[in-house]
Parts: C-alpha cells; sequence; structure tokens
C-alpha cells in the first residue's frame, strides 16, 4: 500500500509534530495544501489538547497526525537536581534568578489513558509516537480507534521493534533531524545513523512503509529519499519559518543567520539528546551533561534563565531546536512550501 492511500493524503509528505514552535494552525495549512499536519501533543495538558483538536476540526477536514511521547517518566532525584541547579548557580546569580523560586515538574507528558480517551473521542487519521510505543493496553485502544500507528526509530532494531508491535509505517530518523532524538532501545549516541544510511537498511528490512525524516528541507532531499525507497517524507526545520509556526523571533533570527551552520545534540535544556543551534550554554557546559537531570526533569531548571534571557533579547538559554541543514530554508507560507517540496513528486495539491 502506498503511504497516500496509508494515510489518505494527496502527497506522501508529513510536516513533523515540533513543540513549542507550532499548534494547530501550521498542521491545518500542511493537511490543506495535501500533505499531514501533525499537532505535538507531549506539553500539552488534556484541555489545551482539547482546545486544540477542537480549532483543528474548525480549520480543515482533511486527514492530520497527532504526535505523543512514550518516555517511560523518571523517579524525581534531590541530590542530582541539587548538583545542577548548583552547576546554574553562576547564571542564576548574572541574570537574578532566585533559585529557590524554581518550580519542579516534568515539562512533558508521556501518552496515558486521558491521551487515550481524546484519541477516542476526535478520532485522529493518525497517531504518531516518539521513542517507542506506549503501553500495550493503551496503543489497543488507539488502534481501536481507526487510527493509523506511526512511530519513529533511529537504528535497524528499534525499526524491527516497532514492526513487530503492529505499526502501520516506521520513521527513519536520521542524525541530522533537529529536535529529540527518537531512540528507546539503545542509548549510545555512537549507534546513530545519518538519514541516508539508516533509511536503506530500513526499507530493505521491513514490510511496512518507511518514511524518510532528518536533513530534508528541499525538493532534491525528497527526491534523494524517494530514490532510497522511503514511501515518503517527514519535514521539520524548513517549516519553522513559515507564518503560520509560532516560532519565536529569537529562533527565527537564529535559524537565518549563520549560526545555524553548527548544530549540536545537547540534553541540557530537557536531559535527552536533542539537536539544537549551539548557543551559549552549550558551548559553556558542553552540549552534553552527565549532570543534567533524567529526561524531562532538566527542563525546570533552565526555564527561568531561558525566560530572563530572552526578555533581554537572547537566546543564549533557549532551545533552539533545527536540523542540520536549513541552509535552503526560507520565510513562506506552508502551503506553498508544501507544494515545493512536492515538487518532485510528480503530483498536484
Amino acid at each position: 500500500m502506498s503511504l497516500t492511500a496509508l494515510l489518505n493524503t494527496d502527497l506522501p509528505l508529513i510536516q513533523a509534530p515540533m513543540a513549542g514552535s507550532q499548534d494547530h494552525r501550521l498542521a491545518a495549512a500542511v493537511c490543506q495544501a495535501g500533505g499531514l499536519g501533525s499537532i505535538p501533543c507531549a506539553m500539552l495538558t488534556p484541555a489545551a489538547l482539547r482546545q486544540e483538536l477542537q480549532a483543528m476540526r474548525e480549520l480543515t477536514e482533511r486527514p492530520f497526525n497527532l504526535n505523543f511521547f512514550s518516555h517511560v517518566p523518571p523517579e524525581p532525584d534531590a541530590a542530582r537536581e541539587a548538583g545542577w541547579r548548583e552547576t546554574l548557580a553562576p547564571y542564576y546569580d548574572e541574570l537574578g534568578v532566585d533559585p529557590a523560586s524554581i518550580a519542579g515538574g516534568p515539562g512533558r507528558l508521556p501518552f496515558n489513558a486521558e491521551a487515550a480517551a481524546l484519541v477516542e473521542e476526535f478520532r485522529p487519521a493518525v497517531v504518531s509516537f516518539h521513542f517507542g510505543l506506549p503501553q500495550p493496553d493503551l496503543l489497543e485502544r488507539v488502534r481501536r480507534s481507526g487510527a493509523k500507528i506511526l512511530s519513529s526509530a533511529t537504528t535497524l532494531d528499534e525499526a524491527l521493534w516497532l514492526q513487530e508491535r503492529g505499526v502501520d509505517a516506521v520513521i527513519a530518523q536520521g542524525l541530522e533531524a533537529g529536535g529529540h532524538r527518537g531512540h528507546f532501545l539503545d542509548f549510545d549516541l555512537s549507534r546513530q545513523l545519518g538519514t541516508f544510511a539508516l533509511l536503506p537498511q530500513l526499507v530493505d528490512a521491513l514490510d511496512v512503509p518507511v518514511i524518510a525524516a532528518g536533513g530534508i528541507s528541499d525538493a532534491r532531499g525528497v527526491t534523494a529519499a524517494m530514490a532510497l525507497g522511503a514511501a515518503g517524507v517527514q519535514v521539520g526545520s524548513a517549516y519553522l519559518l513559515c507564518p503560520e509556526a509560532t516560532t519565536s523571533v529569537l529562533h527565527r533570527a537564529a535559524l537565518q543567520s549563520p549560526a545555524a551552520r553548527h548544530t549540536a545534540l545537547t540534553n541540557l535544556f530537557s536531559g535527552r539528546p536533542a539537536r539544537g543551534i549551539v548557543n551559549r550554554l552549550m558551548r559553556e557546559l558542553g552540549p552534553l551533561s552527565t549532570q543534567a537531570p533524567a529526561f524531562p526533569l532538566a527542563t525546570a531548571a533552565i526555564a527561568p534563565l531561558r525566560a530572563a534571557a530572552e526578555a533581554r533579547g537572547s537566546g543564549d538559554f533557549s532551545p533552539l531546536w533545527a536540523g542540520q541543514n536549513v541552509a535552503s530554508c526560507r520565510p513562506m507560507p506552508a502551503a506553498e512550501l508544501t507544494r515545493e517540496l512536492a515538487q518532485s513528486l510528480g503530483r498536484s495539491t
């Protein structure tokens, strides 16, 4: 089955879910242009997700994707948290942040029973997961709702694991991709592959469609991915400059500056490796730190630094998520970008 038939879309093109940089407006614009728009749900409360779903239904009747995280929340570690805040103490002093005023909190929520109930109520065409899959009973609720199920794999082992559990398609997330790595079976970053090394391995080994993600920002990348056997592509960073995205002014400026040529995987902002533009915090602490609390608990201690710096017009403490290939990214409406990406597919929107 083709990806368009599986997803019921005009184009085999998915807009990557980008928590913190988009809402339903970007997703709806992509859907209306023939692709599959995605709503990131990990940072939304059930009430906020309900609002997004209602707003999405008002803008489009086309199929769309809801994306959830499938991580297991860690046990809080007071000693590690205290050590992390001690590491950040000079920055708190510099920006006038009182560490005692910092509230804890997970920052990102895994897929749970409340989310499953919303899936059952609103019945999205597609539900995708990052960091593996939820518990079998929750996954079965999604399947019974009628949604097609996608999930990200960063290695062949992860892709086979997902196929064994009945996903309808696998997203091959290459090392170039911006935002959080989707790995879940093996946390050794040396096993992570670039998109065009990972993709053909998955295409050869799997029976389900494989969707290429990471480093694809224009029609040339789409062509290359399809030539290697991809059933479709997932594009994220290129959509960050669209007017429908909620990308901050600071983030937009960074994406269009020479700084965007240098990205790195960092765990400083959330506790889990994610690719972003290198900034002051990453340079001074090193992008990867053993002191950072486990995902997603590192977020709370960084949040007030980010807020204070951004109020001064600085992205020194902000997660400026971006993939390795943003040189060709330009500000343009999401529908126009979707059509440009699809130029090589021999289809019209």
